[in-house]
């Protein structure tokens, strides 16, 4: 089912909040829904009119809306969500993406650079399997143990990968990921995983033109440091890394308050 419109601000429960004059928008990554940015929203509303909206796959929207034919790379979820800012008439908006919505936010840039005046990106990786001179943090048989395990005993999986995304010792941060995980069907979030695990997005990083800040959490399980580097040196343009003083894949969830900070910062500059 192809969404569009209103029918696509619906199905994928977009949100606008706020009072300022710019646009800020707000994307979750794997596992998460836009739940996972109420830490930090009431920093930004004051200042933005803040565009908050769930990934396809999420646990909070409808199953049924979506397309395995369709979903199969991060092409369609960049179709959505430049569809949600032109139904909305955005036509420039400054833009955080956190894991896999890191990398839509790249591909949407490409597209349509005039529409990001910057990308904020949060724990992004454009390959997570190693390559001959690239370290993305993953051999092909730990992906694939991964897998499995995710196959096999969905509950089991949730609560070993829980603690071990957020890093920090957050058990706030912990029951709350892990209720967004449990809210996503188990055959959706294996169909995800697998695409996210096969994508290679080093080939398109030089034509993103618009400035970039990368930030990477000082331990991630999913995404080592060297690969906020790469992003650094590939990008096309302005691009600065941000290291943040905490540990864990999910920022936003264990350590709120220093990533407003962080991020109001890098948007004022």
């Amino acid at each position: 089912m192809y969404l569009m419109g209103n029918t696509l601000l619906e199905a994928l429960n977009v949100r606008v909040e706020g009072s300022g004059q710019k646009f800020l928008v707000l994307a979750h990554g794997f596992g998460t829904d836009q739940s996972v940015w109420k830490g930090i929203l009431p920093s930004f509303t004051p200042y933005y009119r803040v565009i908050l909206y769930d990934l396809v796959c999420a646990g909070s929207v409808n199953p049924d809306y979506f397309d395995f034919r369709r979903y199969t790379t991060l092409d369609s979820y960049v179709d959505d969500l430049i569809n949600i800012l032109d139904a909305l008439k955005v036509d420039r908006c400054a833009y955080v993406g956190h894991s896999v919505s890191a990398m839509i936010g790249i591909l949407a840039s490409i597209r349509r650079p005039e529409l990001f005046t910057k990308l904020i990106l949060i724990g992004a990786s454009p390959r997570f399997l190693n390559d001959k001179d690239y370290h993305g943090g993953f051999e092909r048989g730990e992906i694939e143990k991964v897998l499995y395990a995710m196959e096999a005993n969905y509950d089991a999986w949730v609560h070993g990968f829980a603690p071990l995304a957020v890093g920090a010792d957050v058990p706030d941060a912990v029951r709350e990921f892990s209720r967004t995980l449990f809210n996503m069907r188990p055959d959706i979030t294996l169909f995800v995983s697998r695409s996210i695990f096969n994508s290679d997005l080093r080939g398109v990083l030089g034509l993103v033109k618009v400035s970039c800040c990368i930030f990477q959490t000082t331990r991630d399980v999913s995404v080592p440091t060297s690969v906020a580097t790469y992003l650094r040196d590939h990008l096309g343009g302005r691009n600065t890394v941000e290291t943040l003083d905490t540990e864990g894949h999910l920022p936003h969830l264990s350590a709120p308050g220093l990533l407003a900070t962080k991020l109001r910062r890098a948007l004022s500059r």
